[in-house]
């Protein structure tokens, strides 16, 4: 190993190479701090020319590679094993926007680019780059198209997938696939950015990519409303979809033991809704015409919620600072989790038509199984994806108990939603959690498919190895 960390440094200055125990730390524990591991060395490489110099003396001398960019995720997909020969190679110096193109409206990014400074880039020429997550200060745009990362605005503008135009690409080979084009249309064959989408590493690592931009909406109304049951707030999606179409941006649910545990570890963000009902949903309209004539339609449809008894309380902000406050109860359940302790987390999908009984027979089996138990449920209902996480009861030690219940829960809550046709990932991808669990999912013929593209794009198995599939 000493000589292909010797190899390493004709390729990266000393100070890009982290070999002391010191330096390397920050990079080998995931978000949770679920998973720890080892690293040979953490690499920092500027450039896709670097990263591929990098790829092919890995290839030489068959060492494994794990690609990092935010270390902002759920899964372990970022983080090595124990065995400490494995490499960490972390894409945050490559950080560069590198052009906006106003006419074909787009701009390519490179992998390390902050999603944040992407966003407010766009803003400041007029456009929206609508991905937005509760991690989008920290995340990286490279660790969004592997992951695939969903987020606040699927609903309208779709996966971070349906958001990417191009991709920038190395190899297991050490080779660069240039695939930089802002096309929409481009019908020539296999279609291989959508290959190394989603595939976490394991297929190639990205580089940079071109990513759509929209016109800047000129007026956005955000409400929280309240409902008694999962039946009304389906219900409430559909008659905001008939009525306000593709202005509809945002419909977010929020349980009342989500926000309770919320008001719990941040005070500030206290329900405004009387009594914190069973359900409390947060919409977002957003339009290029005026302000005036997307709160009038807010106002109607809501109307019209109330006569149907769909809701039984609204809350319209009135500025944007109440509209962030809005966002924020939402994106701070996770950090409220977070701050209470360890919990079994299930980033799942369930097709709008089983959500209602999906729900209340999970729910009443986890609660019949696991007495006392917390179920923090909430999520993005517009595309029917809920982090569906159990919290151990009050007064009983985290780790003890997720240690002892993690694999009962996963299979019980996993049993269900295979029940309703649904999905186990989400947004947050498989990485390592839920490697075991995928073949199942997946099904015999799916996962030799899968396993068949791993062993052609990467036959030495050298990126991202035991993450989402195994060969």
């Amino acid at each position: 190993m000493q000589i292909f960390l010797e190899q390493l440094h004709q390729v990266l200055d000393q100070k890009y190479i982290l070999t002391e125990d010191q330096d390397k730390n920050p990079y080998l524990t995931d978000w949770r701090k679920r998973y720890t591991g080892k690293a040979l060395a953490v690499v920092l490489p500027r450039t896709a020319q670097e990263v591929a110099q990098i790829i092919r003396l890995c290839a030489i001398n068959q060492v494994a590679v794990v690609p990092q960019g935010g270390h902002t995720g759920f899964c372990g997909g970022a983080t090595p094993d124990s065995s400490g020969k494995q490499i960490v190679l972390n894409l945050k110096r490559m950080n560069t926007i590198r052009e906006i193109d106003v006419a074909n409206q787009t701009i390519t990014v490179e992998a390390g680019c902050i999603l944040q400074a992407i966003q407010e880039k766009a803003a400041a020429q007029d456009f929206l780059f609508p991905l937005s997550l509760g991690a989008e200060g920290s995340c990286m745009i490279g660790g969004n198209l592997a992951t695939n990362a969903g987020g606040t605005n699927v609903l309208r503008y779709g996966n971070t997938r349906d958001l990417c135009l191009g991709l920038e690409v190395v190899t297991a080979k050490g080779e660069i696939w240039n695939g930089l084009k802002g096309l929409r249309k481009d019908n020539t064959g296999y279609d291989l950015r959508d290959l190394f989408i989603g595939s976490e590493g394991t297929l190639g690592i990205i580089t940079a990519a071109v990513m759509k931009l929209y016109p800047l909406p000129i007026s956005q109304w955000t409400t929280l409303v309240a409902a008694d049951s999962v039946v009304s707030t389906i219900t409430l999606l559909n008659l905001f979809q008939k009525r306000a179409t593709s202005l509809l941006t945002g419909f977010e649910m929020m349980t009342q033991e989500s926000l309770d545990l919320n008001e719990k570890h941040f005070p500030q963000m206290a329900n405004p809704l009387k009594g914190n009902p069973p359900y409390t949903v947060l919409i977002e309209l957003s339009d290029h015409e005026s302000e005036a004539h997307v709160r009038q339609l807010l106002e109607t449809i809501l109307e019209e919620a109330f006569e149907a008894s769909l809701i039984t309380d609204a809350v319209i902000a009135n500025n944007l600072a109440q509209a962030n406050t809005f966002w924020h109860m939402r994106e701070h359940i996770t950090l409220a989790q977070a701050e209470e302790g360890a919990n079994l987390k299930h980033d799942i999908t369930i097709p709008l038509s089983a959500l209602e009984s999906f729900i209340e027979e999970t729910d009443a089996l986890v609660r019949a199984k696991f007495p006392g138990v917390r179920i923090i449920n909430f999520g993005h209902l517009g595309d029917g994806n809920l982090h569906y996480n159990i919290a151990p009861p009050i007064g009983v030690d985290h780790k003890a108990f997720n240690l002892t219940n993690e694999k009962p829960i996963h299979e019980l809550v996993y049993a269900q939603v295979e029940r309703c046709q649904g999905s186990i990932s989400a947004e947050h991808g498989v990485g390592q959690l839920k490697l075991e669990g995928l073949r199942a999912h997946k099904g015999e013929v799916a996962h030799e498919l899968m396993k068949t593209l791993k062993r052609a794009l990467d036959p030495q198995n050298i990126l991202n190895p035991h993450k989402v599939v195994s060969i």
